[in-house]
């Protein structure tokens, strides 16, 4: 797993030890950041259930000015940290280590706004509908924002206007779907 763009693309990542983790490929990240474009200048980003830390880390090193990473498990939490500091971007990243139900309540509560939102939650869960609802409740989303989720493709997006985001595209990469909300 290596960084695929800007400051330090190139640049390995460290994965996990265990299978409770499971990275976004290559190929979908770069898919992804190809849909969303390739420069985050000065955006504000937050990671649900960040695993490695691999979405946010490009998105910082293609710009972004800050990340949030969420994740309850440890190892997680460590792996982001690690990959954060032998990138450089310690600084830029603030790590949560809660359920991403309460880090949506806890960031809106603050009154804290994202450019971009990515949530990666296991498929066994089927929590897309869930994240869209928690994000729109807690107004995490700018005007502009986005909010990218990977899920898998036997799981459909909800309706045009769930919560108050709407569906803007949804593509497939074989057994992964990525689906993209921004506020109506």
């Amino acid at each position: 797993m290596r960084i695929i763009a800007g400051s330090a693309r190139g640049r390995e990542l460290l994965g996990p030890k265990s299978r409770a983790i499971r990275p976004t490929s290559d190929k979908v990240r770069g898919a992804l950041f190809n849909i969303l474009g390739q420069w985050m200048d000065g955006l504000s980003v937050l990671d649900l259930y960040a695993g490695t830390g691999a979405l946010a880390l490009e998105a910082l090193s293609r710009g972004a000015e800050r990340a949030v990473l969420v994740d309850l498990a440890p190892e997680a939490l460590e792996l982001c940290r690690k990959n954060a500091e032998r990138l450089g971007f310690a600084s830029k990243v603030e790590l949560l280590k809660t359920t991403v139900e309460r880090a949506c309540e806890r960031l809106g509560r603050e009154g804290r706004h994202f450019e971009l939102v990515f949530a990666d939650p296991p498929y066994a869960e089927r929590a897309l509908g869930r994240i869209v609802s928690w994000v729109q409740k807690a107004a995490l989303l700018t005007g502009g924002g986005i909010l990218a989720v990977e899920h898998d493709v036997r799981e459909q997006p909800p309706g045009e206007e769930e919560g108050g985001l709407k569906l803007t595209d949804s593509r497939k990469f074989g057994d992964t779907a990525l689906s993209f909300f921004s506020p109506s």
